[in-house]
């Protein structure tokens, strides 16, 4: 009788879990050792296509907009009176 495949993968699974098991910390420290130099290389475009020319240029594109005309102040609704003072007797009259 054959194995099952998942069960051809025991001892490679037993292997992985007692490395992870002994020396788990050392292979977490290598991994971010060995992830900041790869990030650092992705951010400075390390996995842009090259172009055929050597030359690296940088497009800026500059949209002069013209100015606007500031708007005007909202017209003032209901100045009646020129001053509002506390001596009004029927301010709150009933």
């Amino acid at each position: 009788m054959n194995a099952h495949p998942v069960q051809m993968l025991d001892p490679v699974f037993k292997f992985l879990d007692g490395m992870i098991e002994e020396h788990g910390h050392l292979l977490y420290m290598g991994l971010v050792y060995v992830s900041i130099p790869l990030i650092v290389w992705i951010l400075s475009g390390g996995l842009r296509r090259k172009n055929s020319r050597s030359e690296a240029h940088t497009s800026i594109i500059v949209i002069h907009t013209p100015p606007r005309p500031s708007p005007e102040p909202p017209p003032i609704i209901g100045r009646e009176r020129e001053s509002f003072s506390d001596d009004d007797e029927d301010s709150f009259a009933a």
